[in-house]
């Protein structure tokens, strides 16, 4: 047996031993039910915790192994080579394993959690009506994403490639954190959204350090530079685990009774305490990161069985209940809205309230923070970043958290003229002063460059994606508008909104599309980061002109309409304000055409002074190369005109 099997079966018998302790503690481990009731027996009552465990491990190898691959181990060519191809190869085959236990885990769940019996006894039609539960379709999801991963990574052998299956295994991922646990809970955004962080961030943090483990046990000359990377990516991980674990717990943990007082309070209490563990192991990690060696094997070996005992410690905190209960949410409207109605709107509700919304915090505080990660390096490098494109990028973030998390987003999912103003604000407004920050001009200069000639760096990955073919078809001046007036019609005009209106996760795809099309029309149009397609003012000034009448059609077709949208939705809602619906559907129509033409119509003058001033600095640089050749290009001129003269008069027949 080799030292990483090892390693992995101690890791794995620490975390099923922490599981079973927790379980017994916080109450949800595996008791015969009473007479009349249905038990599923002791072997899937125990069996399904330690699936959920394996499952994680599972995840957890996959994207380890992946992440050295792509960023960590310092590589030579486009390609993966030597240790980096071993661990393509690893990856697969955990994922393989991934696949096979997400299948067994949906039977387990299945048979213990929703059905209560043995498996001998889960027909057919259990396993079809478990498929129409959201949490049964997103089990299957990750094993079918998982089944994905371990046949493409047979056959993946760019560093792009592998770069690209990372993304993927971090988006399996979600559906189980989407629909698990949390989904059930108050502030259903807001618990879904930080339980999904916590999990990237956790199979991050111990997926990379379990990679470069067996880098190390390899004795690679390459560990040296690899746990450099990784102890910037380690600190990354440390943040968001901490932040989201913290808002996850705080969405059931109401007071310091529920923290003391409850089993599930003190299981949050210990995994604080491990996490707490984990970065005094960081800590010292990043002092003997040029010691890669035995020693850091041996710090490495035992965080990771740390890591492992928090793992068990968290799939045991999955099966406790809370102190606020599984189903706080008792009316259809909570249903709807993930937590209480909120009263009539106000002036100062509008401006001042808040609302769970876990899409828009994480797109605001992982924006804030990465950008302003991006301007520090610039600094201490003694670089300079202009100050106006920070605050333009500040800016937008300010309405981007307006929109979805403060007052407006909060009366966003309650009434329709709040909808369509989140909407023009998501796509009008904050994408022009995050456009005008440049965002990716900065990564550009401040994400890390080769460590070595050749080497495929996470700046060459950005630069070949922005050159990339995807990129040329979707920055086409074409696309941008298409996008952003045809989605309107297409999203308003049919059934999709009022099936995403009905829909937690259909409001966060709504807020994510309205922000990524208006980025994707402004990147285009106000021209400052890098693009496939340089336009000149002209060519964008007419894009401009064109889109402008196509959406006050829109917006006069809205308040044309006799219709109400999503009629079924505000009826479920039932609110006890503003009922006449196709008056506030009215309002956000004329909202429509007054917020989105403003900004069309600042944008044109903005497009138009780029125009003045790119002549004028035409001018400009004639004027100095005129001065240089001393006005040669006017005396040829000259010589022209006087040479075309000359023959004129000897062809003339009179003379």
């Amino acid at each position: 047996m080799t030292q990483t099997l090892r390693d992995t079966l101690v890791g794995f018998i620490i975390a099923g031993l922490t599981l079973t302790a927790f379980l017994v503690m916080g109450g949800g481990a595996y008791g015969k039910a009473p007479i009349g009731i249905a038990d599923p027996g002791v072997l899937v009552g125990w069996a399904l915790p330690f699936s959920k465990v394996l499952n994680d491990i599972a995840a957890v190898m996959v994207i380890g192994f992946l992440a050295a691959a792509a960023f960590l181990v310092p590589s030579t060519d486009d390609e993966v080579q030597g240790l980096s191809v071993q661990a393509v190869r690893l990856a697969s085959r955990w994922a393989t394993v991934w696949a096979v236990v997400s299948v067994v885990y949906f039977f387990l769940l299945l048979s213990g959690d929703i059905f209560g019996k043995p498996l001998t006894d889960v027909a057919w039609a259990d396993i079809t009506g478990f498929l129409g539960f959201s949490e049964g379709r997103a089990i299957l999801l990750q094993a079918l994403g998982a089944a994905v991963i371990a046949v493409a990574t047979r056959f993946t052998l760019g560093i792009r490639s592998v770069a690209g299956m990372l993304g993927v295994s971090l988006a399996t991922l979600a559906p189980i954190a989407l629909t698990g646990h949390s989904a059930s809970s108050g502030s259903h955004d807001l618990a879904t959204t930080s339980l999904y962080l916590h999990v990237l961030g956790v199979t991050l943090w111990v997926g990379g350090l379990a990679a470069l483990g067996w880098v190390a046990i390899r004795g690679s000359k390459r560990l040296e530079p690899a746990v450099a990377r990784y102890s910037t990516l380690a600190l990354w991980s440390f943040v968001v685990v901490g932040v989201s674990g913290l808002v996850n717990a705080a969405v059931r943990l109401r007071s310091l009774a529920d923290v003391f007082g409850t089993s599930y309070g003190l299981l949050v209490v210990a995994k604080v305490v491990a996490l707490v563990a984990l970065g005094a192991f960081g800590v010292r990690q990043r002092r003997r990161i040029v010691s890669a060696g035995s020693g850091f094997v041996r710090l490495a070996t035992t965080e990771l069985f740390v890591m492992a005992a928090a793992i068990g410690l968290a799939v045991a905190l999955s099966r406790t209940p809370t102190p606020v209960g599984d189903r706080v949410l008792q009316t259809p409207a909570e249903e709807l809205l993930g937590g209480p109605l909120p009263a009539a709107p106000t002036l100062l509700r509008l401006l001042w309230g808040w609302s769970g919304n876990g899409v828009g915090l994480a797109i605001v505080a992982l924006g804030v923070a990465l950008y302003l990660r991006g301007v520090v390096a610039m600094r201490r490098r003694g670089d300079a970043w202009p100050v106006g494109r920070t605050i333009s990028w500040m800016v937008g973030m300010v309405v981007i958290a307006w929109a979805t998390f403060g007052g407006l987003g909060e009366y966003s999912h309650v009434l329709f003229s709040a909808h369509m103003a989140s909407h023009m604000m998501l796509s009008m407004v904050a994408p022009i002063f995050l456009a005008l920050g440049a965002p990716m001009t900065l990564a550009l200069r401040t994400l890390p460059g080769p460590r070595q000639p050749g080497e495929v760096s996470p700046r060459a990955i950005l630069l070949s994606f922005l050159q990339s073919r995807f990129s040329r078809v979707v920055t086409h001046p074409v696309v941008g508008p298409v996008l952003f007036v045809g989605s309107l019609y297409g999203l308003y005009f049919t059934g999709i909104f009022e099936a995403l209106m009905s829909n937690h996760l259909g409001h966060a795809v709504m807020e994510v599309h309205f922000l990524a099309v208006g980025l994707l029309f402004y990147y285009v149009l106000i021209g400052i980061d890098p693009s496939p397609h340089a336009l000149a003012p002209v060519a964008r000034f007419g894009a401009l002109l064109v889109t402008v009448p196509f959406h006050a059609f829109f917006a006069i077709a809205v308040m044309s309409s006799n219709t109400v949208f999503a009629l079924d939705y505000w009826r479920d809602i039932d609110r006890p304000y503003r009922t006449d619906l196709l008056a506030d559907q009215y309002l956000g129509g004329g909202m429509a055409w007054a917020m989105g033409e403003i900004p069309l119509v600042l944008v044109m003058v903005a497009i138009l002074f780029q125009w003045f001033r790119s002549d004028s600095r035409e001018a400009k640089r004639f004027d100095r190369a005129e001065d240089r050749s001393e006005d040669a290009a006017l005396e040829a001129y000259n010589a022209r005109l006087r040479d075309l003269a000359e023959h004129g008069k000897r062809r003339d027949p009179n003379q």
